[in-house]
Order: structure tokens, then C-alpha cells, then sequence
């Protein structure tokens, strides 16, 4: 019957049941509220709110309760949040241990029944309390929300186990940085995307960190894998919790996931794609510009063919604990070309090409392409984008040649291009003297008297004090001079503040 009264009906059943309403019990009120909930399709809580006004007013009653906690408890929870240096309400609840010692030393007075409520005040009500003190205190700002995005609050997470046997078509994608030491600046990211039924791998380097071109790169894939992608797994880096690449994989009818945060294993596969296929080809330099990024595409447009069809690799079977150790059981080591063709949900047509490519490719030659690749970004490792392009020798014209040279190049190692180079150990180099030296013991006195010094001001004193042999060449030395004496004091600090505290803790123990 719901839905097909009017509303004026709706409120002449409601105006002629709430003196009964009111006037009956618990037991009787439930049922009222069944039949009025069955009669007019309303919710149980607008029932109960329509059922409490008050017929006079027509308004619903509020429920009025007497304050708990009055002006006198609020000025001693401030005092205790300050005394605290100002910790969350959670910790503050288990802090409240401070009042006995404000209180003993007279920092806090507080009544039997102020304390009783005090030591029974809840972090909700802290919070509560304290809110506009909080605000006030942050200089009006409310704190800033935690680290997630209304994006990532829509994309589902998927863990590790969670992917259980999916056919291909399923990836993990992640961004594997070419920063060098440093990460500041912008320099070249590699996208890397591991199909999780095959391991079939797909590498796209990115000039800079950005969704558009992280988008570029996905629209490469689906025409590079030799099946539709399905599904993408992401981590949860802003370069892809974004609108621009969440909506265009949705738009494509493709499924989008993350991995938890901080939880690099949800990301196993890609994760060790990272290391054994990117880092292992291109190493750990910093690369900046087109130039380096066209090498680095050359490089994965030899390496995806060699590595898909040719490099076997171990996927995990099953794993289990066994008190403190955790047993793992790998299948056959096998290439990503050979799962796909024994793997019963893929289609014979994308078999049948898979078996085409693989007749027209030659190890050697795809090696050879990715040495090539090696040399050239080995000459170009750590160069500022911009500058002229370095000289690049040639590919390998004689590819006999390089095939000859694989059976000899063990003896010469396994340096390449894009490999840190080796260390040489060299002698020490005798320390020279300084012109310092006679004047260390007189500018120690001075730091000692003023350690706000700083080394142009220890060079004028030098000057004014040996007149004609000082000069602003000498501005560096005078700093790590200045930069040694000021470690060598933090450090004495350090040490004689250890031994006080020592000496403090073992007279307590007395």
C-alpha cells in the first residue's frame, strides 16, 4: 500500500495516532510504528520524529540534558592539554596522570567533584572542549585533512592474495624513478606494467611525472600487449590516483585497483620487474631530457621482445607457514611467451600471432640492439638535458662479429655502459700544510668566545691581524675550518650532557 496515499492522507493517519502513541508503552509503540511504516513506505526514524511533535507548536520536541562538563572542567582540560605540550585527545586521556603533579605543585586547583569529572572525561569530549582552542591555537587554520584523495576513496584495493588465478589482461603498473642520488628536478620515470597470468612485460619511459603522459603510455600498451588489458593495479602515487588516468581507464572499460599504502607487497610482481628487468638494464643514473628518453625507448623496444620470448622466469605456486618459516613452491622456470600459449583462457588468435612474432626474431640480434641502447644511455648518465648530444657510436654493423664476441667477453667482465664504475683504490694523499696552521690556536679562542662567528668574519680579524697575508681567498678554507671546530664542540656536548645524565640517574638510584 506504500506509495499510494497522498501526502495529505499520510498526515491525517500520522495527526490521529500520535496521542496513542504517546499514551502507549514500549511494546505498543512498535507496532504502531510497523503499521505506519507499512502504510505510508516511511522510514522508521522519520516515523518516530513525525509521531514526537507536539501539538501545539507542531515541532518536535527536543530532549534537553543538563551540561556535564562546565566552564571550570573545560579551563582544566586546556591546562592539562598545554601542560602536556598539546597531544591528541587519545593521548591526553591516558596523560591525565599529569593532574596529581600539577596539582602538588599548585599549578591546579580543582574540587573533589571538578577532579572526579576530569579523571573520567572521555577523548570525544576533550575534542569537543577544545575545538575552537585548537583552531585558535593554529593560528585559525583547521588541520588538514590525512593523506588520501576523494579519487583514491573510489578505487578499490586489492591485495596480494587477493588475486587469486585472473587470465590475461590483468597488470600491475608502477613508476620506477632515473633521479640518480638526488630527486630533485625532472628527470625521466619508467612505466612499468607486469601482466600478472604470464609476466609479460611492458616498459614506456615518461619525460617527466605527469598523468597526461602516463596516459600516453597506457594507450601504447593496449596496443603493444598482445591481448586487451583488463585490469590495471596502481599503487597509491598521485601520478595515477588522479582524475585524468582513473577516468580514461574507466572509460576504456578497464578495471582499476590499489594496492594498500605503504604495502609494497600488494605490488609483488611489478615490484620485482622493477628490479630484474629495468634496474638490470638500465641502472641507478640520472637521465634528463628527449634524448635520453629516446634511448631509453629504444632500449625497451629491443629488451620487451628478448625478455617476453626469451628469458624464462619463476612464478610462485603456492606458499604456506610452517611454525617460522614460510615454504614456497615454484612451477617450472618458463618464458611469458610460453605461459601465454599453454594458458586455457586465452584466445587462439592472439596465439596464433604470438607464434608468428616469435618465428621472425633472432636472440642474438635483439642482444645486440640492447647493448647498443646500453652504450648510448652510458654515455649519457648524469648529463643535464639541454647540453649538445654526446658523439653515440653506431650500432653493430657486423652482427657475426658480435656473436663471435659473446663466447669471449666473459674475460673481460660484465662492465657495461650503464654500470657504476669500478672503484680503484689509490694511496692516501699526504695531508699539505696550510697557512692556517699557525693561526688554528687563535681562532679557536675565537669561536669559543663567540661561536655566532662566521668565516667572513674570522677573515677580517685574520686580516686585521696579519696585515697583507690574508685575503678573500682563503673564505673556504676558513669555512671548513669553522664547520670542523663546530662539530667537534656539538660533539663534546653531546658527550658531557651523556655523562650528567648518568651521573643524575645513578644518584636516583642512591
Amino acid at each position: 500500500m506504500a506509495g499510494k496515499i497522498s501526502m495529505r492522507a499520510k498526515r491525517e493517519i500520522t495527526s490521529a495516532l500520535v496521542e496513542r502513541y504517546r499514551a502507549s508503552g514500549r511494546l505498543e509503540k512498535a507496532r504502531i510504528l510497523d503499521e505506519l511504516c507499512a502504510v505510508t513506505g516511511w522510514h522508521r526514524k522519520h516515523a518516530i520524529r513525525a509521531l514526537s511533535v507536539d501539538g501545539a507548536s507542531g515541532s518536535a520536541v527536543p530532549r534537553r540534558r543538563s551540561r556535564t562538563y562546565g566552564a571550570s572542567i573545560r579551563v582544566a582540560l586546556i591546562v592539562l592539554w598545554d601542560a602536556s605540550d598539546r597531544l591528541c585527545s587519545k593521548r591526553l586521556v591516558a596523560m591525565i596522570l599529569l593532574l596529581p603533579a600539577l596539582e602538588r605543585h599548585g599549578r591546579l586547583k580543582l574540587s573533589a567533584d571538578e577532579r572526579s569529572k576530569v579523571l573520567k572525561v572521555s577523548a570525544a569530549t576533550i575534542d569537543r572542549l577544545l575545538s575552537d582552542v585548537k583552531i585558535a591555537a593554529a593560528g585559525g587554520r583547521r588541520r588538514r585533512a590525512g593523506f588520501s584523495s576523494a579519487v583514491r576513496r573510489q578505487v578499490p584495493v586489492r591485495t596480494f592474495n587477493d588475486w587469486g588465478s585472473p587470465p590475461p589482461g590483468y597488470c600491475e603498473a608502477d613508476l620506477v624513478a632515473h633521479g640518480g642520488m638526488s630527486v630533485s628536478g625532472a628527470f625521466i620515470q619508467t612505466l612499468t606494467m607486469v601482466d600478472i597470468a604470464t609476466g609479460w612485460t611492458e616498459c614506456f619511459p615518461l619525460v617527466v611525472r605527469e598523468a597526461a603522459l602516463v596516459v600516453e603510455a597506457l594507450e601504447r600498451a593496449q596496443n603493444l600487449f598482445p591481448w586487451p588489458v583488463r585490469g590495471l593495479d596502481f599503487d597509491n602515487d598521485s601520478a595515477f590516483m588522479n582524475d585524468t588516468v582513473v577516468s580514461w581507464c574507466r572509460s576504456h572499460d578497464v578495471e582499476v585497483t590499489r594496492s594498500r599504502a605503504y604495502k609494497k607487497n600488494d605490488q609483488a610482481f611489478v615490484e620485482q620487474k622493477n628490479g630484474a628487468i629495468v634496474r638490470r638494464l638500465v641502472g641507478y643514473g640520472r637521465f634528463e631530457g628527449i634524448d635520453a628518453a629516446r634511448s631509453l625507448a629504444r632500449l625497451f623496444a629491443a629488451a620487451r621482445l628478448h625478455i617476453n620470448f626469451f628469458q624464462p622466469s619463476f612464478k610462485l605456486k603456492e606458499k604456506h607457514r610452517e611454525g617460522a618459516k614460510m615454504i614456497k613452491r615454484y612451477l617450472p622456470p618458463a618464458t611469458p611467451y610460453e605461459r601465454a600459449l599453454v594458458h586455457p583462457r586465452l584466445n587462439e588468435a592472439f596465439k596464433g600471432r604470438l607464434r608468428e612474432i616469435y618465428r621472425t626474431l633472432d636472440p642474438v640480434a635483439l642482444l645486440a640492439q640492447m647493448r647498443d641502447a646500453q652504450n648510448e644511455l652510458g654515455k649519457r648518465v648524469d648529463q643535464r638535458a639541454g647540453k649538445p648530444a654526446m658523439t653515440v657510436a653506431q650500432g653493430h654493423g657486423d652482427l657475426a662479429a658480435f656473436a663471435r664476441e659473446l663466447g669471449d667477453g666473459w674475460k673481460q667482465g660484465e662492465q657495461r655502459g650503464i654500470h657504476r664504475r669500478r672503484y680503484v683504490r689509490r694511496r692516501p694523499v699526504p695531508r699539505r700544510p696550510s697557512m692556517l696552521d699557525p693561526y688554528i690556536p687563535i681562532i679557536e679562542e675565537w669561536l669559543a668566545a663567540a661561536p655566532h662567528l662566521s668565516a667572513v668574519d674570522l677573515l677580517s680579524r685574520l686580516e686585521a691581524h696579519a696585515p697583507g697575508r690574508f685575503s678573500g681567498h682563503q673564505r673556504r678554507t676558513v669555512q671548513r675550518l669553522v664547520k670542523n671546530w663546530r662539530s667537534k664542540a656539538a660533539r663534546q656536548l653531546i658527550s658531557s650532557t651523556e655523562i650528567t645524565l648518568s651521573v643524575q640517574a645513578s644518584r636516583l638510584r642512591i
